[in-house]
């Protein structure tokens, strides 16, 4: 058995629906031809980059138990034309083309041109795959042809664009997570005559669309505490987190929340970041919520780049599943 059968195994008995064709095609496409990175993490059910922008920013390949998801909401039939909005490094577009097979088509819209530059590195021989470069998530490409019958985005954005929901086919859907950055729902906007119907599959962590603008914005306690508010939240819902975890985690809540407001940002003000008062009570109690710290990282992980000890906090629990 492949360490991607073992992995799609565990997935099916922690009760994720995983179809025999998805299960195919992801066996048979190497998530190793798309990063740039170690891959290891991938096969723990982690989330893992692909390549680094011009500005710093490193790209990601959503944790497979994502990828799955993504897929099975899809409803993926042969022939369709399918348009993925966020490249995840060319891996989901590989991923969708085989299930759609050889007269379906994938458009892929990215507003970065270092990713589009490094998926089309990837994917030079697939005909039915092709790539263009967004000026904005708010601006439609030029001569872009068509109705949308399938429409995925894979970073959060507030709400969609004009320019998609005005050419969803009748009955065609997009599947996007939608709302602010510490908070999204995957959600399903299906076309039915004259109406967009939403339908909400759950909450969701998803990384920006668009590139960062302001490097100098930097989190307060209060927003951090209600992103550890949706880490309850997202884990109860999982049905992994325990009663004495959910209390250690509204303990260091509380105390956010009555940190002052004029607290020098982390990385300033002559302050170790293990020292800084809006981490540290998180850095000592974390033994008491290792089991669900991955989801910790995901949820957290635009912080901890911003902030800038990424390398050490992930390091710290790098053998963690």
């Amino acid at each position: 058995m492949t360490r991607m059968s073992e992995l799609l195994k565990r997935l099916v008995e922690g009760g994720i629906e995983v179809t025999n064709d998805i299960k195919k095609v992801m066996i048979e496409t190497d998530i190793e031809l798309f990063s740039d990175y170690d891959c290891e993490p991938f096969y723990s059910d982690r989330p893992i980059p692909f390549t680094e922008t011009e500005l710093g920013e490193v790209k990601t390949i959503s944790a497979p138990h994502m990828i799955v998801t993504l897929l099975h909401y899809m409803e993926l039939l042969e022939a369709q034309e399918v348009i993925i909005v966020g490249s995840k490094g060319g891996y989901l577009a590989a991923l969708v083309a085989q299930l759609i097979g050889e007269k379906g088509i994938v458009r892929v819209l990215d507003t970065c041109s270092n990713v589009i530059s490094h998926s089309k590195q990837r994917l030079t021989h697939w005909p039915t795959i092709e790539f263009r470069e967004l000026e904005s998530i708010e601006v439609s490409p030029v001569a872009f042809p068509g109705e949308f019958d399938r429409v995925l985005i894979t970073g959060n954005i507030e709400e969609l664009p004009d320019w998609i929901t005005a050419r969803i086919s009748d009955a065609g859907f997009v599947i996007a997570p939608l709302g602010p950055s510490s908070n999204q729902h995957l959600m399903k906007i299906e076309k039915q005559g004259d109406h967009l119907l939403p339908t909400n599959l759950g909450p969701v962590c998803f990384g920006s669309l668009e590139s960062e603008k302001n490097e100098d914005q930097y989190i307060s306690p209060i927003e951090l505490a209600e992103l550890l508010e949706l880490v309850i939240q997202t884990c109860q819902e999982l049905e992994i987190i325990e009663e004495d975890e959910i209390n250690q985690l509204q303990d260091i809540i509380a105390e956010l929340y009555f940190l002052p407001d004029d607290l020098p940002p982390v990385g300033e003000g002559g302050i170790p970041i293990s020292s800084h008062p809006m981490f540290k009570s998180l850095i000592e109690k974390s033994d008491s919520f290792i089991r669900f710290w991955p989801i910790l990282q995901v949820i957290l992980h635009p912080i901890i780049r911003q902030i800038g000890f990424e390398n050490w906090i992930f390091d710290d629990f790098e053998s963690l599943e």
